[in-house]
């Protein structure tokens, strides 16, 4: 018997992987706020004009059986983009006397 609190394997395409680049970059947010602009992209075919049906050949569901995969696929969409993001410098300003 599977055990149900563990969520199966789920394959990701690398074009549903850039979907949800597509999504981070539009909304720099955490989960589930960057969940909720996914569904808003997909129900308006925002990425390359896919719906749900589109997606879900690629591996993203937005069931609620699907939504712990998808949060693993987003962490690791947002961490890699947080590494590639140069760091914020703060210009300090040098007194002049």
């Amino acid at each position: 018997m599977a055990d149900m609190r563990t969520p199966a394997a789920v394959t990701v395409s690398p074009e549903a992987i850039d979907f949800v680049r597509f999504c981070y970059r539009r909304r720099r947010v955490g989960w589930p706020e960057l969940y909720d602009e996914m569904c808003a992209v997909a129900s308006r075919g925002l990425y390359h004009g896919w719906g749900l049906a589109e997606l879900s050949e690629h591996g993203i569901g937005f069931s609620l059986f699907e939504t712990p995969a998808l949060a693993r696929v987003a962490a690791d969409v947002a961490r890699e983009e947080s590494d590639r993001r140069p760091a914020a410098t703060i210009p300090i300003p040098v007194a002049t006397h």
